[in-house]
């Protein structure tokens, strides 16, 4: 069977049945795939990682200090994670992706992931009024796991009903619009609206990639903006303000508005971005990173990028995550099969988004959303997890046509 490419080109058929559930039970050997992966891709991915640690070391040696007594504690973590990851993503590189395309397999995964989710909205740690961590022997963000489970059963459903799409709406929109409103759901709980934005337009890429006829596709998006603002009105009228909502937002519009208070992240921002110039004043020169800038290691490690590398280094990494996403939809758009092309763009999506979004907070282009940089913020779990989807971008391209 040949399927339509949305980025142009023409899927061949492969060996695999449209319903892996049905296929002859094969031995571990037979899911270890050894032809050649995609070489440019992982060499973008390591430059980011080992840049990326680089970077959050120099931000994150003064908080450190501080708050530990030790400069190289989130460096020592950040690198522990690092060579875990690598070591996962290689396992994962080998095995062969259609493993996850499994009825089974994909529900549970989602159904975990949402569950721990709901979890963690109940009876996870509390910072600033919400509550996006848990701690089941390491400390992380479920929602980041939602993220993967959510690329996972997308690509299984579109794979598995895509020839159906044309012929009647139910297959292209309604599971679809369940599944995201099930996760918007539990992330409001959690009071990530961040993770609520990132979800969603996850969703809606994928469901375009996908193929969803485009009338039924624009509704449904119409659809959404209309249940988002009437969300945004019920919560005005029940609390006669949109709360910490209003508040970035004001924060966005006018940075200077209260720079001892609501603004100071962001405005300290701005001076760490503004005080680098074109070429910086060094790696590891940066002022704001001691003790002026909050999250530097996190959040707003741009701007602490920006301040010790200037522009040149603003526009190197920029110009990374866009080879980034480039290679991935390439793998993407030559992978073998349906199933392939939506798992390599899904996590291409998500992290380029990740990217994107996170800039555009740093640069006060957009709402303080607490976004993290992918590969550059610190986090263990999230930086693991990351590689996992890297690795199974890989594992698509191990299988792509350009790799016959």
């Amino acid at each position: 069977m040949n399927f339509r490419n949305p980025f142009g080109q023409g899927f061949r058929g492969n060996s695999y049945p449209q319903s892996p559930d049905n296929q002859n039970k094969k031995s571990l050997k037979d899911y270890w795939i050894k032809t050649n992966l995609d070489k440019a891709f992982l060499i973008i991915v390591f430059t980011l990682l080992i840049f990326g640690i680089a970077m959050m070391f120099s931000a994150s040696y003064s908080w450190g200090n501080f708050e530990y007594g030790d400069g190289y504690y989130y460096a020592k973590k950040q690198l522990i994670a690092a060579v875990v990851g690598i070591v996962i993503m290689y396992f994962v590189t080998h095995i062969d992706y259609h493993i996850l395309q499994n009825t089974m397999l994909a529900y549970f995964l989602f159904g975990f992931a949402w569950v721990l989710n709901l979890l963690t909205a109940f009876a996870g740690r509390e910072v600033a009024g919400a509550r996006r961590w848990i701690k089941i022997g390491i400390e992380f963000q479920p929602s980041e796991l939602l993220k993967v489970a959510l690329i996972i059963i997308f690509a299984y459903l579109i794979s598995m009903n895509y020839s159906k799409f044309s012929k009647k709406w139910t297959y292209g929109i309604v599971p679809f619009a369940i599944i995201i409103v099930f996760c918007a759901i539990v992330l409001v709980l959690q009071r990530h609206m961040s993770g609520v934005l990132i979800i969603g337009m996850i969703g809606l890429s994928l469901m375009f990639v996908g193929g969803v006829p485009r009338k039924n596709f624009w509704k449904f998006v119409g659809v959404c903006v209309g249940a988002g603002l009437l969300f945004l009105l019920l919560k005005s009228i029940t609390e006669g303000n949109l709360g910490y909502i209003s508040d970035r937002i004001q924060s966005w519009r006018d940075p200077s508005s209260d720079i001892r208070g609501s603004t100071y992240q962001t405005w300290q921002s701005l001076l760490a971005i503004g005080s680098g110039g074109i070429f910086g004043v060094g790696f590891g020169e940066s002022k704001q990173k001691f003790l002026y800038l909050s999250e530097s290691q996190n959040d707003f490690v741009f701007s602490i990028i920006c301040e010790e590398l200037g522009l040149i280094g603003a526009i190197i990494v920029m110009l990374l995550f866009a080879l980034f996403v480039f290679r991935g939809f390439y793998i993407a758009a030559n992978s073998p099969d349906k199933f392939g092309m939506i798992l390599s763009a899904g996590v291409t999506i998500q992290i380029g988004l990740q990217a994107l979004l996170n800039i555009a907070v740093a640069t006060n282009a957009f709402p303080n959303t607490g976004i993290s940089l992918p590969f550059f913020s610190y986090g263990g779990t999230a930086l693991m997890i990351q590689l996992v989807e890297v690795g199974l971008v890989l594992a698509v391209s191990r299988q792509s046509k350009t790799m016959e």
